[in-house]
């Protein structure tokens, strides 16, 4: 793994020929700030990128306020694709999905710290109904946080329980250069580790994979998945990947694609 800070050599175009000592002096004052800035942007910290990519997804801080509605189209090898309408109202911490996958429809609400369901729009659910198809709060939750995370991201990395690692690496996934931000959380947070590629211009979230641990809290390389993102939807102002598409670690084998529509 290449370390990002390389070694800074003299540019060949700062070379001084015969010119008055004030015109020497300029020209050694621009190279010096133009390799001091190459070396500048070569250390910058995880939190500093991290700064910059919210910057380029989030660059009015809507995120805090947001209040909008999500369609999105999961597809998945071999199953029928399911259709998932999402309203988020973070304010008033109110969260709607409304899940159709062939002639099944289930809602799920969460409204501050009260829970609702329906199932073919009646809320009226026989007790095994609600067990097939996990309608209770702890699902309800895993939803809420599952899709305010990813469509979060990377403003999410700025909550309570989030550890920014401060060393920023270079990596190349699929042929293409990247600053990865490595991201783990206090144990009441979640146990796993995740990486966060960047473009190295614009700053834009692109790649981002999880590990899980040992007992040990030692990263298992042959677990998690990476989601390679691609294209973006502005959503309430915010840049949001229109399509994710998520495979395994160990063996890149394709778990599906969710389509932002």
């Amino acid at each position: 793994m290449q370390h990002f800070l390389t070694k800074v050599k003299q540019p060949k175009n700062c070379t001084l020929v015969k010119t008055p000592f004030s015109m020497k002096k300029l020209i050694l004052c621009s190279c010096f700030l133009l390799v001091t800035m190459t070396h500048s942007s070569q250390n910058i910290s995880g939190l500093e990128l991290l700064n910059k990519a919210i910057n380029y997804h989030d660059p009015n801080n809507k995120w805090p306020s947001f209040n909008g509605q999500l369609s999105i189209t999961s597809e998945i090898p071999e199953r029928t694709s399911r259709y998932s309408a999402i309203e988020i109202n973070l304010p008033n911490e109110f969260f709607q999905v409304i899940t159709k996958r062939d002639s099944i429809s289930t809602q799920m609400t969460v409204d501050k710290n009260h829970c609702a369901f329906a199932l073919n729009n009646s809320k009226i659910i026989s007790e095994e109904d609600t067990e097939k198809y996990n309608l209770n709060c702890k699902r309800a939750n895993l939803y809420k946080n599952y899709y305010t995370y990813l469509y979060g991201l990377p403003m999410k990395l700025k909550d309570v329980g989030t550890n920014i690692h401060p060393k920023v690496e270079k990596k190349t996934f699929k042929g293409k250069d990247y600053l990865v931000l490595k991201v783990s959380y206090d144990e009441s947070v979640g146990n796993d580790i995740w990486y966060f590629y960047f473009d190295p211009k614009t700053y834009a979230m692109e790649i981002y994979r999880f590990y899980k641990t040992d007992n040990n809290g030692n990263q298992k390389n042959d677990s998690g998945e990476y989601i390679l993102l691609t294209e973006e939807k502005l959503i309430n102002g915010i840049k949001m990947p229109k399509n994710r598409a998520w495979f395994y670690n160990k063996n890149d084998k394709l778990l599906g694609v969710d389509i932002l529509n």
